[in-house]
């Protein structure tokens, strides 16, 4: 049996899930991109295999591609100690992903990336590169995005940066949360903001999905000098976590679940993500 979680903020919704999956001996997998949530469950390793669980979070857009991706470029040159991915996703957000950001912003997260194999904190957007996802430079900053955690587990590589594209006006906004922070822990703020996102739309519509592609690129490096990159596309980002959430689902009821916690490539492979309808690779 396996439960595929979907109600965030998983950082609040992930331990009673978990706790509750291990004494039933079931199969867990959420959505999550949340960096406390992935550690968190690769903290209970031990615990998922002596129970015959398997604990695989982060089953959807956050994140079998760019984990995927940074597995396969591991694959190319398995020397890295350098991994810098990047994410250009164009679809609108959904309500919950927006709640998930308002509460970041409640507990104050800073930015993340892995230096020497450890988490370390950064300002938000601390950092801005060109990134080119196939059709010509684009300008990204560095985001905590889910892989900071995960791709260390899947690759080992130490140093880990992730960037992700912004329109201008969100990249400023973005750099002004690091000294506006403390607005959304003054009584009420948060909430106002949360019932502003519960009044507006639920997320792109079906047609946007539809037509929405979403672009990965990746780059691996190591002490000699040596480096290799990759890109991929892919469907919109909230059809991307249906269509790959349920492809896990259906290898874990066929059988290929192995006990502990797990990224999507440890458990399935980097090419998981070419199983996928519409996911193109190119090196």
């Amino acid at each position: 049996a396996v439960v595929l979680h979907c109600a965030g903020p998983f950082v609040h919704t992930s331990k009673p899930m978990v706790d509750a999956c291990l004494r039933a001996g079931v199969h867990y997998l959420d959505i999550t991109g949340e960096i406390a949530v992935f550690e968190a469950l690769a903290a209970r390793y031990d615990e998922a295999r002596r129970a015959g669980v398997m604990l695989l979070p982060g089953a959807g857009f956050d994140v079998v591609p760019s984990d995927c991706l940074a597995a396969h470029l591991a694959r190319r040159l398995p020397s890295a100690t350098r991994l810098k991915l990047g994410i250009r996703a164009l679809s609108k957000i959904s309500r919950g992903t927006a709640m998930t950001g308002i509460e970041a912003l409640v507990q104050g997260d800073s930015g993340l990336v892995r230096k020497q194999g450890v988490l370390t904190p950064v300002p938000v957007a601390w950092k801005e590169r060109a990134i080119d996802f196939g059709n010509g430079p684009r300008t990204a900053i560095c985001m905590p995005w889910g892989d900071v955690a995960t791709a260390y587990h899947s690759t080992g590589i130490p140093d880990i940066e992730v960037y992700m594209t912004f329109p201008p006006a969100m990249v400023n906004a973005l750099k002004a949360g690091r000294y506006l922070g403390w607005l959304f822990k003054l009584p009420g703020v948060a909430g106002f903001a949360r019932s502003r996102i519960r009044a507006g739309a639920p997320g792109p519509t079906p047609e946007e999905r539809a037509q929405g592609r979403s672009y990965l690129w990746g780059r691996v490096e190591d002490d000699a000098g040596n480096s290799a990159e990759a890109r991929l596309q892919t469907p919109e980002g909230y059809t991307l976590t249906a269509e790959a959430s349920l492809l896990i689902v259906e290898k874990v009821l066929a059988g290929q679940a192995t006990p502990g916690y797990h990224t999507p490539s440890s458990a399935f492979g980097a090419d998981l993500v070419m199983e996928l309808p519409g996911v193109t690779r190119s090196d």
